[in-house]
């Protein structure tokens, strides 16, 4: 079916809603993800898993659907990501301890990861003339979610509770259950819309120049700075309760600062790419994420929300850039292409995530009195000896955490650096290429 018999803006719009499910589902446990621990009693290992469980999911589902997307079509993708969300959701709800948690976050993220590996392409399809800007107006309802979800903790929080830090967990239970309005709307809305064909196969291309252009260098290339620019937004997004519970009484207002940055960004991301084209944009989201992770490190107070603008200036353009480029200067890769690409991102957080997680213990241990039993300081109640303790702890561990990450938009400030002189240099042989002929 061609793209001008189909509704492109129904079709936007209900991608859109997909996605700030999958947002709703980052910002909502991230808000809730230290109630959790102490409710089922896990460490930061343990969260550290269950919350990589969505990453897990996430580049399984992409990378799969990214193969068979051009086989079953975007629609049968989309619709399987609805009963996936609903049965993620509910379980979530319903969980009663570590393995439900982990079925739940695995559930909702293989969803996740569906419904990207049906949008990018829809995206790209639909908007051939416009790619990097529309990505970035879908990809805007990423950290627009993620604000939404986060105000919905902390108003349902104050409003709810007597005592924030001894909510009980119905409370966050009715938090989660709000993610199912959007996820109903999306469902009845994909399942009453027609659908274009992909990109690559309304182009003609063939499956085996799809295969061979996936190994193209300049693709691995991307694929690689692909884990260093999830990590560096996703981890420190999904990590803000944690780390910075003891540092702001609204932790989770860090998160929604970086998160509106972003999605303001985002909406206004055309002026930007077209000036700058993707390679130029990302230089420039390297050196603002370095520069704000810095600072969140070693400022203190109202201060870290300034460095959480900067943080979310630099890492608002780093996903649907990096998508955005392979679509415009990799068209041959076509759906797979630019799935491989988000699966590489969530699979590199998957594994950072779990690193971080035991690392973040280890940490905690070291800066308790020795032989202390984690688990007993994470559990004590508000204002005795024990939790006074374990908050010291916290306000150590998480700038040496920061620290580490930090490590990683500096690695990448090289990369893409390098990455904007070899395309200005390619685009100079082009230029003489055609004058030649």
């Amino acid at each position: 079916m061609s793209v001008s018999t189909i509704h492109r803006n129904k079709l936007f719009v209900a991608s859109c809603l997909a996605l700030l499910v999958t947002s709703l589902s980052f910002g909502i446990r991230a808000g809730i993800l230290n109630d959790q621990g102490v409710r089922f009693h896990l460490n930061a290992s343990e969260l550290g898993t269950i919350a990589a469980t969505a990453f897990w999911g996430f580049p399984l589902a992409i990378i799969i659907g990214g193969f068979i997307v051009d086989a079953i079509g975007m629609k049968k993708l989309l619709v399987s990501a609805f009963f996936l969300h609903l049965a993620g959701i509910l379980l979530t709800i319903f969980a009663n301890g570590y393995w439900t948690l982990f079925l739940s976050t695995l559930l909702i993220g293989i969803a996740n990861g569906t419904v990207e590996a049906a949008c990018n392409p829809l995206v790209a399809s639909l908007f051939t003339d416009n790619k990097t800007t529309k990505l970035n107006h879908f990809h805007l309802w990423f950290p627009a979610g993620i604000v939404i979800g986060t105000l919905c903790v902390f108003g349902l929080d104050h409003a709810l509770a007597q005592d924030v830090a001894q909510k009980p967990y119905w409370i966050s239970q009715v938090e989660i259950a709000l993610m199912l309005i959007p996820t109903l709307i999306y469902g009845y809305l994909f399942s009453k819309l027609d659908f274009p064909v992909t990109e690559r196969v309304a182009a003609g291309v063939s499956t085996s120049d799809m295969y061979k252009a996936l190994f193209n260098p300049l693709f691995l290339f991307m694929i690689i700075c692909m884990f260093g620019t999830a990590i560096t937004e996703l981890f420190t997004n999904q990590w803000t309760d944690v780390l910075f519970k003891t540092v702001t009484d609204n932790a989770i207002l860090i998160l929604t600062f970086v998160a509106g940055v972003q999605a303001l960004g985002r909406a206004f991301a055309s002026p930007v790419v077209h000036r700058l084209a993707p390679q130029g944009v990302l230089l420039i989201s390297a050196i603002l994420s370095a520069l704000g992770i810095y600072l969140m490190i070693h400022l203190h107070g109202t201060a870290i929300f300034g460095a959480a603008i900067i943080f979310g200036l630099g890492v608002a353009f780093f996903w649907p850039c990096m998508i955005g480029f392979v679509a415009e200067n990799l068209p041959k890769t076509g759906a797979v292409g630019l799935n491989l690409m988000g699966g590489a991102g969530m699979f590199g957080v998957s594994i950072y995530m779990i690193f971080m997680g035991g690392y973040y213990d280890r940490l905690m241990v070291q800066k308790l009195p020795a032989g202390a039993d984690l688990d007993a300081y994470r559990s004590a109640a508000a204002g005795t000896e024990l939790s006074a303790a374990f908050n010291n702890a916290r306000s150590a561990a998480g700038p040496e955490v920061l620290n580490t990450t930090l490590v990683i938009p500096v690695v990448l400030i090289v990369a893409f650096a390098g990455l904007v002189i070899y395309m200005r240099n390619r685009k100079k042989a082009d230029r003489l290429e055609v004058a030649a002929a």
